[in-house]
């Protein structure tokens, strides 16, 4: 049997690798969509706004699936719903170059999108590692997975490029496709068993609250307003910056080169967020990650188009892309409960995926009418300086409405 339920639990460390590794996978594959919609739309004719509306719709059937993979995770648990999902993705991914119309275009990819999130769920991922570590382990826990998202991106984004050039963007697609395959023995690491952290069982999840108590708080709904505009921040610069590169006149092979630096940084924003996390108010540091990209893309769109501005607008971005993923969990989780983090992270991904949506639609509409996103640009500036200010009020605290232990916890490692 593929997934024995009386193995041994994988160890917290394994646990978290193996996370790290299926978010690389799962990151790598969404953050590469924009190298494929020049080739797309020029074999197809399509047009820009059709290609992105499909790379769209699937970022937002993703975010629609979570609270979805949610509810399954607590009936067939996480390896099987991890290993389907990835056998899913390796399937309807490789239909895409199949698409012989716009409309069936979108619909591949919405349902790539959606299998995808049962592939390499962050909400997932993060609320099974949250749960298996202490609080106090939990900064550095979370930022290693977040790290492997950003790994992933560095390592797709070059490769994918690579790939696209020398051997036609379908037999790109279909390798991209089969990485997806890799999830299924990754997936054994989050087997049930024993919760444990070194010898002792981690039963410190932190309080556990009411969903309806949770979905009542203004505090939530303020994260998770700023996670959508994370999500229309992110989904934007990664559809549309080889977009972008191309009107600056830059060479085309410098997309995949501006999206590995981008990933590279992830890295190291991903681990400093997690080690900042444990030492300063989290919605603090949230608001900063927020202003710094408003100020980023200010300076990106005033200053002169050029390699030099061109990486260090990369740089810049890179610095602070990933580093909301992990005190967005984090703040979640001391708010309402490691147990929690799952469901509400995932309706909180579903706002990340809308503003994704917009991010990658509203760039290619931009695009078609006018011949550039100048508009977009000036949007993406404003939701980020909004989503700085959201999170100011937010009040902090390390208890909250306990009910008895594990009963929302998900049964997600069965």
């Amino acid at each position: 049997m593929l997934f024995n339920r009386n193995a041994p639990t994988a160890s917290p460390a394994a646990v978290i690798l193996a996370a790290s590794l299926v978010l690389a996978l799962a990151a790598g594959s969404r953050s590469s969509w924009g190298l494929f919609i020049g080739p797309i739309n020029s074999a197809s004719g399509f047009g820009p706004a059709v290609v992105s509306l499909a790379v769209a719709t699937s970022a937002l059937a993703w975010g629609i699936a979570q609270p979805v993979c949610g509810a399954l995770v607590r009936r067939i648990g996480a390896p099987r719903l991890l290993a389907g999902g990835g056998v899913l993705v390796a399937a309807l991914t490789a239909l895409v170059p199949l698409a012989g119309s716009g409309v069936e275009l979108v619909l591949v990819m919405a349902a790539a999108g959606a299998a995808g999130a049962a592939a390499g769920s962050a909400p997932l991922l993060m609320g099974i590692v949250a749960q298996r570590v202490s609080p106090q382990a939990r900064g550095f826990a979370l930022g290693s997975v977040s790290a492997g998202g950003s790994i992933g991106q560095l390592v797709a984004a070059p490769l994918l490029a690579a790939a696209i050039a020398t051997f036609g963007w379908q037999a790109a697609m279909l390798g991209l496709g089969a990485s997806a395959l890799l999830v299924v023995p990754l997936a054994r690491a989050f087997r049930a068993g024993p919760v444990r952290v070194g010898d002792a069982p981690a039963r410190d999840a932190g309080p556990v609250v009411p969903l309806q108590s949770a979905f009542a708080n203004h505090n939530y709904w303020l994260v998770t307003a700023g996670f959508f505009v994370c999500g229309f921040h992110v989904s934007f610069l990664t559809t549309h910056m080889p977009g972008v590169i191309d009107l600056c006149g830059l060479p085309a092979g410098l997309s995949g080169a501006w999206l590995a630096v981008v990933g590279a940084c992830n890295v190291v924003s991903s681990l400093g967020s997690g080690y900042l996390m444990q030492r300063m108010p989290m919605k603090t540091l949230l608001a900063t990650v927020y202003a710094l990209r408003a100020l980023g893309v200010v300076a990106f769109i005033v200053l002169p188009k050029g390699e030099l501005v061109l990486f260090g607008f990369a740089l810049w971005m890179g610095l602070t892309y990933m580093a909301t993923l992990p005190p967005t969990t984090g703040l979640i989780a001391q708010l309402f409960g490691a147990r929690n983090v799952a469901t509400l992270f995932g309706v909180t991904m579903l706002a990340h995926q809308v503003g994704s949506f917009l991010g990658a639609w509203l760039g290619g509409v931009e695009f078609e009418l006018t011949g550039g996103y100048a508009f977009v640009w000036w949007i993406d500036a404003a939701l980020a300086l909004g989503a700085a200010a959201a999170h100011l009020p937010i009040r902090e605290a390390g208890r909250a409405l306990v009910l008895a232990p594990g009963a929302l916890a998900p049964a997600a490692s069965r």
